[in-house]
Parts: C-alpha cells; structure tokens; sequence
C-alpha cells in the first residue's frame, strides 16, 4: 500500500476523541499519526496501519484501501 507523507487516513476504528482520521507525519517500517480530532500522535508497526486503514485523502481525492492493496 502506498501511503505518503501529509496523506490524511481514516481508520477502521475510531481514536477515544471520537476522530477516525488521521494525518500521516512519519513513512517507514513504522507510522507517526497525529489525530485531527485532538492531535495525539501514535507510532504504529506498518502492518497493524495498514490493516485498519478504510480510506486515503490525498490532495482532496478519496481513495479507498480496497483499491490500494496489492496483490504479492
């Protein structure tokens, strides 16, 4: 899956402030997220962000994660 930095991500499961989007701040074998509901940041393990992401916005354009997933 290609995620790129500034990428806005909505997760499968809600943060406890009630925002499911994200904002992409770190790209490698781990992410930085930083919550647009309250501004936490989380590090994840890619795998686990990848599994729980629902859709990408990049530069205003949806793209759901169905789409994005390759196939090994």
């Amino acid at each position: 899956m290609e995620i790129c930095l500034g990428d806005v991500i909505k997760m499968k499961k809600p943060h406890p402030c009630g925002s499911y989007e994200w904002r992409v701040d770190r790209v490698g074998m781990d992410f930085r997220l930083f919550c647009l509901g309250c501004g936490h940041q989380v590090m994840l393990p890619r795998r686990q962000a990848e599994k729980n992401i629902r859709e990408v916005r990049r530069d205003g354009v949806i793209i759901p994660a169905s789409s994005m997933k390759t196939k090994a």
